[in-house]
C-alpha cells in the first residue's frame, strides 16, 4: 500500500478477507467496545488487541483500509509508528517504528491481548449460550495462546511477536518487545495471529479470485471510476468459502459475514457484468441448504431457499435458528430469477439442468407451501426467535400504514409479488427451452398473466396514484408510499399505463432526497430520515429501481438516480454504505451517515456495477450469444467505456 498520507481518514476500520475480519478504532486497537475485535466464522477470536509504546497509548494520525489490508499511522513522543495489517487465515501485522528525534531513543512496544470467544450474536446482544465453555490462556516464548472449549466445540487463538533488539517477553495478557533507535533509524516488529477451529490451525483453501478478471472501466468521471475500483476490491474481500470451495459474497461487515440468501442472490445479480461465477456459486451454495421439511423453529418449509446460515457456538448447539434459518419471503423467487439470469449471460444449459430439481422444488414452495394472503405469497414467522418482517426491509417497524400504525399478522409484500411474477416468466423459458416441459412453460406463462392483472387490481391505490406497500392479514392495503414499488418496475409487473405515475412519484421531492430515493416518502406517518427503513436511502434499493426505470424506458430518470448516488459516494471515501440518511440535499452539506451501517456491504458494493449496466444499457442476447448495448449516460460520465465484460464464455472488447 502507498506510504503517502493521501486518503487517510479517521473512524472505524473494517479489514475484511475471505477468512477472518477485524474491526478496530482509527489506531488499529480493539478492546471489545462497539463490536470491535478479530472474528472468524461467527466467533470473536480476539476481543482485546491494544498497542502501547513506552507504556503510553500512541496518538492516531489517520488510517487507510482497503479489502484485507489497512495502514495505521501513529505518533508517540518523538516516535512514529506505521502499523500495517493484513487478514486472511488469521492476522499479520508489521510495526515499523521510526525515531524522529535528534537523539537515541528506546521504544518498548507491548500488545495487550484478550479473547472472550463470544458468538457474533452474543456480541450483538441478540442471544447468549445457555452454558459458557471454559477459556484458557497459556504463556509461551514470545507468544500467548487462548483457547475455548464447550463439549465438542472448540476455538483457539495464538499471538506471536518477533523482531526488535531483544526476544519478545510474554506474560498473561501482554507481549512486549524492546528496540533501541538512533536518530532517524527505523526498526520493524512482526506480529502474527493464528486461529484454530476444532483443534486445527485454520488454513484457507487456495482459489482463484472471485472478481479477479473484472472488466476495465474508462471514464473521466472521477467519482464513478474511484467507486468502481473500490466496489471491486470490497466485493472480492467479502467473498468467503460457503462450502465445497464455493466462493460467495458475504452480506457485509462487521455483522453479516455469512451466507445470506437474499443478499447473495441480489449481489450476484448486480454483478453479472463483472462475472457469472458469483451467481453460479451462490445458487449452488444455497441449493445445498434448500429446505426439505417443515420446521417451525427455523421457519423452514419444503423447497424454501434459506435466509441465513451461521456456524458459531449458538448455531452449533442449536440455540439459535440460523442452522440455517429460512425466514425470508423473497429468496426463493429471487433464486429462480437469478438462475435464468445466469443462463441469459452464459447460455449454460448444463448448469440449468443441474439446478432443475432445486428450481422445481423452489417453484413448488411458491405455488403450494408459502404462506398466502388473498392468494399472494406472504410471510408470518412461526419461530420463537424468528424475524417479524421477512422482506428486505426486515426491521420490526417497517410495515406501516399511511397513518403510522403497524401492520400485523401475515404480510404480502408488493415487491415479492413482482419477484414471483418475474420468476414465473423466467422459469417458463427454462422449462420450455431446456427442461423440455412445454406444459409447465404454458402453465407458468398463464399464471404470470393472471398474477399481473390481479395484482394491479388489489395493490393499486387509485386515491394515491401508487402501489401499496403490502396487504395485511385481512387483505387491507398497507397504504404508505415507499420505495418497494420501485422494485415492481424492475420485475416488470407494472402495467404500461401506470409506469409513468410510479416513475414520477419516485422522482418527486417527497421520495427523491437529492442523494437518492428514500425508502419512505416525506409526509407519511412513519417517515423518519434517520430510521433504518422508513425514510433512509439504500444504494442497492436505488440501483434496482434504476434498473426498473431503464426497463420501462425512463433512461434520464435512471441516470438521475445514478448521478445522485455517485455524488454521494465521495463523501463515503467512494465506498457506498449499506444505508445513509434521507435528509434533503443542501448546499455545502453531504449525506448524513447512518451510525450502524455495514461497511463494506455486498449489495452496496454491487450497486455501482448495476448502475453502470443501466447507464450503458448492457443486456445479453442468448439467441445470438452477443452483448447488446444502448448507452444513455449522464453528461458527467463523458466517454464511458467498459471492456472485458464476460458473457457466453468470452470477454467483450
Amino acid at each position: 500500500m502507498p506510504d503517502n498520507d493521501a486518503g487517510l481518514k479517521g473512524g472505524v476500520a473494517s479489514v475484511v478477507s475471505p477468512g477472518a475480519y477485524a474491526v478496530s478504532d482509527e489506531g488499529g486497537d480493539f478492546d471489545g467496545d462497539a463490536g470491535q475485535g478479530l472474528y472468524y466464522r461467527d466467533m470473536r477470536h480476539l476481543s482485546g488487541f491494544v498497542l502501547r509504546v513506552n507504556g503510553e497509548f500512541p496518538e492516531p494520525e489517520g488510517f487507510r483500509d482497503s479489502g484485507p489490508e489497512a495502514d495505521f499511522r501513529l505518533a508517540s513522543s518523538g516516535l512514529r509508528i506505521l502499523r500495517r495489517r493484513r487478514v486472511g487465515a488469521g492476522m499479520e501485522e508489521t510495526l515499523e517504528v521510526s525515531n524522529r528525534s535528534e537523539g537515541e531513543m528506546e521504544a518498548v512496544l507491548s500488545l495487550e491481548c484478550s479473547a472472550d470467544f463470544r458468538d457474533v450474536y452474543e456480541v450483538r446482544d441478540y442471544a447468549r449460550p445457555s452454558v459458557r465453555g471454559e477459556i484458557s490462556e497459556e504463556v509461551g516464548e514470545g507468544c500467548l495462546r487462548f483457547a475455548y472449549r464447550r463439549e465438542d466445540f472448540s476455538r483457539g487463538t495464538v499471538v506471536r511477536v518477533s523482531g526488535g533488539d531483544t526476544e519478545a517477553v510474554a506474560e498473561p495478557g501482554r507481549i512486549s518487545c524492546a528496540c533501541r533507535l538512533g536518530s532517524g533509524e527505523s526498526k520493524v516488529l512482526r506480529v502474527t495471529v493464528s486461529l484454530e477451529e476444532g483443534g486445527r490451525e485454520v488454513r484457507l483453501r487456495e482459489s482463484a479470485p472471485l472478481f479477479g478478471a473484472a472488466p476495465r472501466l474508462e471514464t473521466g468521471w472521477g467519482a464513478l471510476r474511484e467507486s468502481w475500483e473500490r466496489s471491486v476490491v470490497d466485493l472480492e474481500s467479502l467473498s468467503f468459502d460457503a462450502g465445497e470451495g464455493l466462493l460467495v459474497p458475504a452480506a457485509g461487515a462487521p455483522w453479516f459475514m455469512a451466507l445470506f440468501g437474499r443478499d447473495s442472490l441480489i449481489t450476484a445479480y448486480q454483478t453479472m457484468i463483472l462475472s457469472p461465477e458469483p451467481a453460479k456459486n451462490a445458487l449452488r451454495a444455497l441449493a445445498r441448504w434448500q429446505a426439505e421439511a417443515r420446521d417451525d423453529f427455523t421457519d423452514a418449509e419444503p423447497g424454501k431457499i434459506p435466509h441465513e446460515l451461521r456456524v458459531g457456538e449458538l448455531a452449533f448447539f442449536g440455540e439459535s435458528p440460523e442452522t440455517p434459518y429460512y425466514g425470508t419471503a423473497d429468496a426463493t423467487p429471487l433464486f429462480l430469477i437469478l438462475l435464468h439470469e445466469v443462463w441469459r449471460w452464459t447460455g449454460d444449459d448444463a448448469f440449468v439442468r443441474e439446478m432443475e430439481g432445486v428450481a422445481r422444488a423452489a417453484l413448488a414452495w411458491v405455488l403450494d407451501e408459502a404462506d398466502k394472503v388473498s392468494g399472494y405469497v406472504a410471510y408470518e414467522t412461526r419461530s420463537t426467535t424468528g424475524l417479524q418482517n421477512q422482506g428486505w426491509k426486515d426491521s420490526a417497524n417497517s410495515m406501516l400504514f399511511r397513518d403510522g400504525t403497524l401492520a400485523e399478522g401475515s404480510i404480502a409484500l408488493c415487491e415479492v409479488q413482482g419477484y414471483v411474477y418475474d420468476a414465473f416468466l423466467r422459469t417458463a423459458k427454462l422449462a420450455g427451452g431446456i427442461w423440455d416441459d412445454e406444459r409447465l412453460a404454458r402453465d407458468l406463462g398463464e399464471r404470470a398473466a393472471e398474477l399481473k392483472a390481479r395484482f394491479d387490481c388489489d395493490f393499486w391505490m387509485p386515491e394515491r396514484g401508487y402501489f401499496a406497500l403490502a396487504l395485511d392479514h385481512e387483505g387491507r392495503r398497507v397504504d404508505s408510499i415507499t420505495s418497494n414499488a420501485g422494485h415492481l418496475l424492475w420485475s416488470g409487473i407494472v402495467p404500461e399505463d401506470k409506469a409513468r405515475l410510479v416513475a414520477d412519484r419516485l422522482a418527486g421531492n417527497t421520495m427523491f432526497s437529492g442523494w437518492g430515493i428514500r425508502t419512505m416518502a416525506v409526509g407519511e406517518g412513519g417517515y423518519d430520515p434517520d430510521s433504518y427503513h422508513n425514510g433512509s436511502v439504500w444504494p442497492h434499493d436505488n440501483a434496482l429501481i434504476a434498473g426498473g426505470l431503464r426497463r420501462y424506458g425512463f433512461r434520464e430518470e435512471a441516470n438521475r438516480v445514478a448521478r445522485a448516488l455517485l455524488d454521494a459516494a465521495p463523501h463515503f471515501d467512494h465506498r457506498l454504505p449499506e444505508v445513509f440518511g434521507g435528509h434533503p440535499r443542501e448546499e455545502g452539506r453531504g449525506p448524513v451517515e447512518y451510525p450502524t451501517s455495514c461497511s463494506p456491504q455486498a449489495w452496496a458494493a454491487g450497486t455501482i456495477p448495476l448502475l453502470v449496466r443501466a447507464m450503458l444499457g448492457i443486456e445479453p442476447d442468448p439467441e445470438t450469444r452477443t452483448l447488446l448495448s444502448a448507452p444513455v449516460v449522464p453528461e458527467a460520465a463523458g466517454d464511458l467505456r467498459l471492456e472485458g465484460v464476460p458473457a457466453f464464455g468470452e470477454s467483450s472488447r
